[in-house]
């Protein structure tokens, strides 16, 4: 029987399909003899493929249903076969990287659920004293040959691990619901990985094809056939910049003597005041984030110069970016740096990446001058670089930022005097103009600061602004939904929109779906005084769900991804758009809950690793 072929023009294809619940996916096939069958089935298939770049979760799945026309299997097995075909997919790039570079990821839930002995650090279970269970089996073999092992399924820092450079593939055992979670963005980046499904995902003395797991954990190394694509070396050339020392040299502080650049924060006032203020920016522009806007500064600019950073081997080539191209991505991140710190404090926020925010640290005023000192520093990074890049390149970044800073001004300016206005009416259309007007502006200007940077003659500037509109609009009822759940990448309290009297498109929603009634109850909880904030954030809670205001967020959210992508799927050269594609699914990140519960998240976890190799 034939094999499915690769989704046809698989370099030029455009979005089909779209994002949507997929409980009914999960099935395991509960035969060993017919998971051998398909997972063989599926390395025949990937035997076929162009591995030149990732295939997205799209083309995997078409592939994964082919295959299971032809075998006649029900589409319950689909996400279980997806797995089988990622693995297939990636199994000759997994090979190519030696095993002390690999990452191998175990779930705790195949420990023995009744007389464990093991406790749980912040690492994940401490189980390298026992041997009562197959963890301890797998564990021993894998560092045996050299892995680093994390036992803590769906860890969020394995990305922060891989783009800090310690490791350059990942393999793991997890159930379905992790595996989908968890690897997603791992293949979307380009990252080398391969998986074996758990039998089930309840969680307590679950299952898995042992052999299996062995077989992947001494997959030889050898070099591959054909190499594939990677977003990996431009987010390490993102990350790298913001090292203290790297951070430092780029913006070739005019205040800074060593004994201010080893002081202590607190300290600062005490020793050199007028040095303070530089140092606090530079702290904090190095303090923490994802750093996705340089990363899409530098990817653009990549992208419509050849595209070479993206190969297998373009550590080489990344790493001779000029300064000139780094500081203007720094740039941008300066830029949102600087709204972080005004914004927290128009909004009195608590706690900006697991700390406290800068005015709880050090005064209202102090944070009001430090976001303008970074608003500075940004220009002056761009502006100083008119001998390397031109007067024109330079310009076309200026007036970029400058737009943007002022679009941005303009969305929160809206926000907060609807946020002290005695009246909370507030349309679906109202919240969406005050999203355009606040999110999209600094992803538009850091896909158009790579795009100058490129000098290309491109202006893809119409195209830009309705992409940036759009990725930003959902991402931004994204974060309305993250608020519901609690965010360990900023904030560590939920419900902070409904205490703070943010508008949002949820509240928007319920005004709109509610009757007459619960709308009036709903606005009079919000110009209550006298209720608590826990009472408030339940009541409210109660409101939306009953306004159907979760769902209609998400098709919302989905809306606006289609009309991202059909703006990708015109755009040219290939590498271009492929990005475009990558942003999409990277920074709309939807979360798995349907019904969000409030809680309270733990702060973000260091990886106890060596420094990496060169």
């Amino acid at each position: 029987m034939p094999s499915p072929s690769q989704p046809e023009s698989t370099g030029a294809s455009k979005r089909v399909s779209r994002r949507r619940k997929t409980a009914h996916l999960k099935q395991v096939p509960d035969r060993l003899a017919l998971r051998e069958e398909i997972r063989d089935r599926c390395y025949q298939v990937c035997d076929q493929l162009d591995k030149s770049r990732p295939l997205s979760k799209d083309e995997m799945e078409q592939l994964t249903r082919a295959l299971l026309t032809e075998m006649d299997l029900p589409e319950s097995y689909v996400g279980w076969t997806m797995v089988m075909m990622a693995s297939a997919f990636w199994r000759d790039q997994v090979s190519a990287i030696p095993p002390e570079r690999r990452l191998f990821l175990l779930p705790h839930c195949l420990k023995h659920a009744e007389g464990c002995p093991a406790d749980y650090d912040q690492f994940g279970l401490d189980c390298k004293t026992c041997g009562a269970c197959s963890i301890a089996d797998y564990r021993g073999q894998a560092e045996e040959l050299g892995y680093r092992v994390l036992v803590a399924e769906g860890s969020p820092i394995v990305m922060k691990i891989l783009v800090s450079g310690y490791v350059d593939a990942v393999v793991g055992v997890a159930c379905l619901n992790v595996l989908e979670k968890a690897f997603d963005k791992i293949m979307l980046a380009g990252i080398p990985c391969m998986a074996v499904p758990l039998h089930s995902s309840d969680c307590r003395n679950t299952s898995v094809d042992e052999k299996w797991v062995f077989d992947m954990i001494h997959l030889p190394h050898r070099q591959p056939q054909q190499t594939t694509s990677t977003y990996v070396h431009l987010m390490r050339a993102a990350q790298e910049m913001f090292a203290r020392d790297e951070l430092t040299r780029l913006i070739a502080p005019q205040r800074q003597t060593a004994e201010t650049a080893k002081a202590e924060l607190v300290d600062l006032p005490n020793i050199d005041p007028i040095a303070a203020t530089e140092r606090l920016a530079i702290d904090f522009v190095g303090r923490g984030g994802k750093y996705s806007r340089p990363f899409t500064t530098l990817a653009v600019y990549d992208a419509l110069t050849g595209a070479r950073g993206m190969a297998a081997d373009g550590a080489a080539h990344v790493s001779q970016f000029s300064d000139s191209v780094k500081r203007a991505a720094l740039a941008i991140e300066t830029f949102h740096k600087a709204s972080l710190v005004h914004d927290d404090i128009e909004d009195d926020d608590e706690f900006r990446y697991g700390e406290p925010t800068i005015h709880r640290q050090f005064g209202v005023s102090t944070g009001i001058n430090l976001g303008d000192y970074m608003i500075g520093l940004g220009y002056r990074l761009v502006s100083r670089e008119v001998k390397t890049l031109g007067a024109e390149v330079v310009s076309k970044i200026v007036d970029q930022l400058a737009e943007a800073h002022m679009r941005l001004s303009e969305g929160q300016g809206a926000e907060l005097l609807w946020r002290d206005s005695a009246s909370k009416e507030l349309t679906p259309i109202d919240a969406l103009k005050i999203y355009a007007l606040k999110t999209s502006p600094a992803f538009e200007a850091a896909l158009h600061c790579g795009i100058a940077l490129a000098n290309t003659g491109e202006e893809y500037r119409d195209e830009m602004r309705k992409f940036a509109r759009h990725v930003g609009v959902a991402f931004q009822i994204l974060n309305d939904l993250k608020d519901w759940l609690g965010d360990s990448d900023n904030k560590l309290t939920a419900g902070n929109d409904i205490i703070g009297g943010r508008p949002t498109v949820l509240w928007a929603l319920a005004l709109a779906n509610l009757k007459a009634d619960r709308r009036q109850e709903l606005i009079g909880i919000a110009n209550d005084p006298d209720l608590t904030a826990a009472a408030k954030i339940q009541r409210v809670r109660s409101l939306y769900i009953e306004g159907g205001v979760f769902e209609a967020a998400e098709q919302l959210v989905e809306k606006y991804r289609a009309k991202a992508e059909e703006i990708a799927d015109e755009i040219h050269p290939e590498p271009f758009r492929q990005l475009l594609y990558y942003l999409v699914d990277s920074i709309l990140e939807t979360p798995h809950q349907h019904k969000p519960t409030i809680v309270i998240p733990t702060t973000q976890l260091e990886f106890p690793l060596a420094a990496p190799t060169s």
